[in-house]
């Protein structure tokens, strides 16, 4: 038995129309499906949802549900905003800045272009207050990617016993180290 792909990752929002409206607008996703209840079928407890779904891309589907009985939506207080993200992945470098320059035309305040050494990134918040990535592969990503997987059983094993972050990688941020 494997799993063949993610059928979908759903997320709560505060207003359906307006999530599928800004994805639409922002990163061009298109609306593919709706689902609204009064009863949830798994459970069937009485509590009224509207559940869309998003095209991602390349058969990757975004979901979010509108609950409005349920009291205001939070965020985990004891994890840092930056761990919990969605990533999408788009084509290159020049893909990437011309997101930063739309999203920011469009109100939407950008960090980065942020270097990882194996994908470069923007960071933003969608208006239900979830942090969204958008990656592009750095040019050298597949002999980093190589690298990375022959030391990755090593690190995970250290990081197990020390929990301390292993040294198997550290020329991945040697440009940052070189540019202080």
């Amino acid at each position: 038995m494997k799993i063949e792909q993610i059928h979908h990752v759903a997320y709560r929002c505060k207003d359906a129309k307006q999530t599928v409206e800004w994805y639409g607008k922002m990163l061009g996703m298109d609306f593919i499906l709706a689902i609204a209840e009064n009863h949830v079928p798994s459970t069937h407890e009485p509590d009224p949802y509207m559940h869309v779904f998003l095209d991602a891309g390349n058969g990757n589907v975004l979901a979010f549900f509108e609950l409005p009985t349920k009291p205001e939506m939070g965020r985990d207080p004891n994890t840092p905003v930056w761990v919990q993200h969605i990533a999408f992945k788009v084509k290159d470098r020049d893909e990437l800045i011309e997101f930063k320059e739309h999203l920011e035309a469009n109100g939407v305040e950008v960090l980065g272009v942020t270097d990882h050494s194996i994908f470069h990134s923007i960071y933003f918040f969608d208006p239900n207050g979830h942090r969204v990535e958008l990656a592009c592969p750095d040019p050298e990503e597949d002999a980093m990617l190589a690298k990375l997987d022959a030391v990755k059983w090593d690190m995970l094993e250290e990081w197990s016993r020390t929990r301390q972050a292993p040294r198997h990688a550290d020329w991945m941020h040697q440009k940052e180290l070189s540019d202080v």
